[in-house]
């Protein structure tokens, strides 16, 4: 299958050679409704940036392939299983103390029913409506290629 992820790096982004405390690779899954809606997450108490919401996914792993890493974190956080997805998007940022990056697939095909298993609110959003939700900075880049993504079908 031919990627056709849309690959954006930040100017300014340090490489991870550089003189960073953390670089952290990330995935995370947009699922969609019957009804057109995208899924997004909480972030639960006594996490970073606690309250705020994101698409759901997690770090990948060393090693890790990120198709892997999603399905592992959409099996570990949401208890759905992942038949197919593709990548939309990655890209840097940068937060004070690490360099997260990140990386958005569809989620074409899924079985199961979403619940959040790490005690996080979930909620589907129609993708023209995430803009009044609060979704963390860092995820603003896959709110805009989603909308993208829809004004191009």
């Amino acid at each position: 299958m031919r990627d056709k992820a849309v690959v954006l790096e930040k100017e300014n982004v340090p490489s991870e050679k550089e003189n960073v405390p953390f670089f952290l690779e990330v995935v995370a899954g947009a699922l969609f409704d019957a009804e057109g809606r995208v899924l997004i997450a909480q972030r639960p108490e006594g996490k970073a940036l606690a309250g705020r919401w994101e698409f759901p996914g997690g770090k990948v792993d060393q090693g890790e392939h990120p198709r892997d890493g999603l399905v592992r974190e959409l099996r570990e956080e949401l208890g759905v299983e992942v038949h197919e997805a593709e990548r939309l998007i990655r890209y840097s940022h940068a937060y004070a103390d690490r360099v997260v990056r990140l990386d958005l697939w569809l989620v074409t095909s899924w079985s199961g029913d979403p619940r959040g298993l790490d005690d996080q609110a979930l909620k589907w959003v129609r993708p023209e409506r995430l803009e009044f939700e609060d979704i963390l900075e860092a995820d603003q880049p896959m709110v805009d290629a989603l909308l993208a993504r829809n004004a191009a079908r």
